[in-house]
């Protein structure tokens, strides 16, 4: 499939969204094949956030409508992961964009320190 290739080098892949959100929109692909983000190893991880700096770069310094950046990155299918082969999205953003996260009803609601240290506890020991 055609491609609007904007960076290449042996580990990853920059090019245009075909369907943007909105101008500018990129995806950071590596070029080995990785599902979800935990598949990635740790040094590619490393270098496609590298790139996708290089890219948010680019998008500030050029002519592109950028108030700001979201880098956005689905990982599984209740994430909305479509396509399962791991990607960063760089998407432009401006004040009226028509973007956004829609948060859950009762977000705001300052969480209870136990249950948050109980989530804490499980997460430090599975690191």
């Amino acid at each position: 499939m055609p491609a609007s290739v904007v960076y290449e080098d042996d580990q990853c892949i920059v090019f245009m969204d075909i369907m943007p959100i909105t101008d500018g929109h990129l995806l950071v692909v590596p070029k080995e094949h990785y599902p979800l983000v935990i598949d990635v190893p740790d040094e590619l991880v490393m270098h496609l956030y590298k790139v996708a700096k290089m890219a948010n770069k680019a998008i500030r310094q050029s002519d592109i409508r950028s108030e700001g950046i979201n880098y956005f990155l689905a990982d599984g299918v209740a994430a909305g992961q479509e396509v399962f082969h791991s990607h960063l999205h760089i998407v432009p953003r401006y004040r009226g964009d028509g973007f956004g996260l829609r948060l859950p009803k009762g977000y705001g609601k300052i969480a209870d320190r136990a249950g948050l240290d109980a989530h804490c506890t499980i997460i430090k020991q599975n690191m």
